[in-house]
């Protein structure tokens, strides 16, 4: 019984993994053919209040997000984290070698 109980379990386990794994990707907020202009300020403002929504100096993760957003045309979901949806966001440091993007 206890054989079967934990192959249930490595099972359920692996199908959670798996679908995870397939189904995280269009979760990036990638900019949708938007080069230059008003319609990228626009999209990035959008993405940016999402993102810097729960930041303790709100003013500062908007003005850097924002920067960041536009050089990268996109945005990692959520609040926090999530930087590996956006490689050139992840990747930008500051002046101090400290990352640029909230």
């Amino acid at each position: 019984m206890k054989i079967i109980v934990s192959v249930l379990f490595v099972a359920s386990l692996l199908l959670i993994t798996s679908s995870l794994a397939s189904g995280g990707g269009d979760a990036v907020a990638s900019a949708p053919e938007i080069k230059v202009g008003p319609e990228l300020d626009k999209w990035c403002g959008g993405k940016c209040e999402v993102r810097c929504k729960d930041a303790g100096m709100k003013d500062r993760c908007l003005k850097y997000c924002g920067i960041c957003c536009k050089e990268c045309k996109c945005v990692p979901s959520g609040t926090y984290g999530n930087k590996h949806e956006c490689p050139c966001y992840r990747d930008k440091l500051s002046s101090k070698k400290t990352p640029k993007c909230p």
